[in-house]
């Protein structure tokens, strides 16, 4: 009986890496009837979440990884949420001596897609299957239904399928995540949904420049806006948290976002989009417009001293009639014509660039899978309908 129990105890799938997206996706699975057994570096964490947000769960924790690997049932199936880099590579180190041929590493983190194909490429060698999958929704995807995109090894996928398009979002009633492709197919998708995302945020910042600079519309002004474009074709995520953003006040009574350093950073994926874009030769000039836009953001101290040197134009302000609706006639949509004429070429380019993945992803590669996920980013993500 006792041994009964042990292996019907036994966890579908390990996931290493407990911050929020770990944690989310971890419930995400156990909602789904997945038993999931959680691994932290740090195994103070597993714990902490065992007692808290694991609570009353089917979800089961190690202290070791060798404890980890031992509660898996075969093939054994453990996600990495790590940061991208030289952690998943000591991970996938630590983890190679524990595993059996046909086991399987799922990395879902932002890795660089040429990094998932050496890994691919490594671990096929050991008899061991690697996937990378891209990972779209964030915190509150994680939780309730990410896209998920996976690519790598294709003998890994029948193992997974099951547990990805089950965990995934619906979009009427079909998952969203499919097998993208071989080696670093997830994983380029997931650049390039990114990029995309980096450009309809430059595009964002540049009409509330314009708002600014040249109308002086006030930021709850510019929040009303915002609201208006939320009900038409520009409704999408950005767009609502930008008109919540806006009108934000701290605690004085101001407006927050007018106190924030206009310094941006960036984790890669759009300047990795935008350097295979240079490789492929795809003119996706937004998402590099977009990437230098963040560099010359971060040059903050340049910039401060360039304002003594360089006084620019003595008038900018908008001097027309500002009773119309919300902005000026003759502008009154010139933002907004910005955003969504510039958001059409944007998700076409992307899909341009997908076109290479027979280039980097290996020989067989589901260019609809990685289409799909690509219309699907540009609909859900941004409100955007992709015409191709």
């Amino acid at each position: 009986m006792s041994v009964f129990f042990f292996f019907s105890n036994r966890a579908d799938i390990a996931l290493i890496g407990l911050a929020v997206m770990g944690q989310n996706l971890v419930l995400n699975m156990n909602d789904h009837g997945f038993v999931v057994c959680a691994y932290n570096r740090t195994t103070e964490k597993v714990d902490q979440f065992l007692a808290n947000e694991a609570k009353g769960t089917k979800v089961i924790g190690a202290h070791s990884l060798e404890e980890m690997v031992s509660k898996l049932k075969k093939p054994r199936r453990v996600m990495l949420l790590v940061k991208a880099g030289q952690a998943v590579d000591d991970f996938v180190a630590k983890l190679v001596p524990l595993l059996e041929k046909g086991d399987i590493i799922i990395d879902g983190g932002n890795s660089e897609y040429q990094d998932t194909q050496r890994r691919t490429k490594e671990l096929k060698q050991k008899g061991l299957l690697y996937v990378g999958s891209g990972v779209s929704g964030g915190e509150d995807g994680a939780r309730y239904g990410p896209s998920l995109m996976p690519g790598g090894n294709p003998d890994a996928w029948p193992s997974i399928k099951n547990i990805f398009q089950s965990i995934s979002a619906k979009v009427d009633s079909e998952p969203c995540c499919d097998w993208v492709g071989e080696d670093g197919a997830g994983h380029f998708v997931k650049m390039v949904h990114n990029g995309i995302e980096y450009g309809d945020m430059q595009l964002i910042c540049e009409a509330y420049h314009l708002m600014k600079s040249a109308l002086g519309i006030s930021p709850d002004e510019m929040s009303k806006v915002f609201e208006e474009w939320n009900k038409g074709e520009l409704d999408s995520f950005l767009i609502e948290i930008t008109k919540d953003i806006l009108k934000f006040k701290d605690k004085d009574g101001s407006f927050l976002v007018e106190k924030i350093r206009d310094s941006a950073g960036q984790k890669g994926t759009g300047k990795w989009t935008a350097i295979a874009a240079l490789d492929y030769g795809v003119p996706v000039t937004l998402i590099g417009e977009s990437v230098f836009s963040r560099c010359l953001s971060s040059l903050k101290d340049e910039r401060k001293h360039a304002s003594t040197v360089l006084k620019g134009p003595a008038e900018t302000k908008y001097k027309g009639d500002k009773k119309q609706p919300f902005m000026p006639p003759k502008l009154s949509h010139m933002p907004k014509a910005s955003c969504f004429s510039e958001r059409r070429p944007n998700c076409m380019a992307g899909t341009s660039i997908t076109a290479v993945l027979p280039l980097c992803g290996g020989e067989d590669v589901s260019f609809e899978g990685g289409k799909m996920h690509l219309r699907t980013a540009c609909w859900t993500r941004f409100g955007h309908e992709m015409l191709v």
